[in-house]
């Protein structure tokens, strides 16, 4: 599996632990994010994730801000991205499991590590249920891609 990994100034810490954390699961990471804390736009970073993602150069992608809140919009802007925050693990699991979401955004400071972690581990181990109402609904979702506020 190969993992998309990107995050912000407000997240340098929590990306290193995460990328570790998936790494020593066997996972393949792909580092979209910054090193350092000098201030960036996160919506750059969660787009390079996000096409990544929709690319299907990666399978799945994480992305971490200081809320998540922004990068998990930003990430639901790409066509072919169904981006989630997630604080707990049960967002993650619910989140792949109905929403075959793609990709898992964190807020480091509001996450801890280790929940991030269980998050993240969570989120890249639980597969999408294929029961028909889910690829349903999922299905739906995607139809919703490139249609402006008139729904065209």
């Amino acid at each position: 599996m190969k993992v998309a990994i990107g995050n912000d100034h407000a997240a340098v810490d929590l990306k290193r632990d995460l990328a570790e954390h998936l790494r020593s699961l066997g996972i393949e990471v792909h580092n979209f994010g910054v090193d350092t804390e000098a201030s960036i736009d996160y919506p750059d970073i969660a787009a390079e994730v996000a096409r990544a993602v929709a690319s299907g150069a990666a399978d799945l992608g994480v992305i971490a801000c200081g809320s998540g809140i922004g990068m998990s919009i930003s990430a639901n802007k790409i066509d072919g991205v169904r981006a989630a925050l997630c604080s707990f693990e049960y967002h993650a699991r619910m989140a792949r499991m109905h929403n075959d979401a793609n990709v898992c955004c964190v807020g480091a400071r509001v996450t801890g590590a280790d929940l991030a972690k269980a998050i993240v581990e969570e989120f890249v181990t639980t597969p999408f249920s294929d029961e028909e109402r889910h690829a349903r609904r999922r299905d739906k979702i995607t139809a919703l891609e490139g249609h402006g506020a008139g729904g065209d």
